[in-house]
């Protein structure tokens, strides 16, 4: 990372990382979907540990949990010095919901996706997760936002 991407503390803005992330999260989602994908929600975007001006960033993601036309990505980043033989440290993880779009923008059908190895498993019923948790919380704002008369504050 270069001095142009830091913040106030001088290490790199938060913004830069997850400029990468949706990026990457939107490549392997294009990928998995065999098209264009857009960014429906970010989840659990956590940074770990800050990332300084020469590290090499790092960025890793996989399909976790396909919808009919959403999906989720697990994003790891990682960073190690440009200078220095060392192990990549963990510097932030994110899942990201996308979801496949045809020309016109509109929600288009994505591939099934399949676990294969237990860890596949383990993700899926993670993501499975998250996603009611989503859902329920959609639902339970909604239902507030329903039961507070018309001009009144909240």
């Amino acid at each position: 990372m270069s001095p142009h991407d830091t913040n106030l503390m001088g290490t790199v803005h938060g913004g830069v990382i997850l400029k990468l992330i949706d990026s990457v999260a939107g490549v392997v989602a294009a990928r998995h979907s065999g098209g264009p994908a857009v960014t429906a929600s970010l989840d659990e975007m956590v940074f770990l540990v800050a990332v300084r001006v020469g590290d090499v960033v790092h960025v890793e993601a996989r399909i976790t949990w396909a919808g009919r036309t959403s999906m989720e990505v697990a994003v790891r980043v990682t960073a190690d010095r440009w200078n220095e033989s060392v192990p990549p440290t963990t510097v932030a993880t994110a899942h990201l919901v996308m979801v496949a779009i045809d020309e016109e923008g509109h929600p288009r059908p994505v591939s099934e996706l399949t676990p294969v190895t237990a860890e596949d498993a383990r993700a899926y019923r993670q993501a499975e997760i998250r996603r009611s948790h989503r859902l329920a919380l959609r639902a339970a704002l909604r239902d507030e936002q329903d039961a507070t008369p018309t001009g009144q504050p909240s």
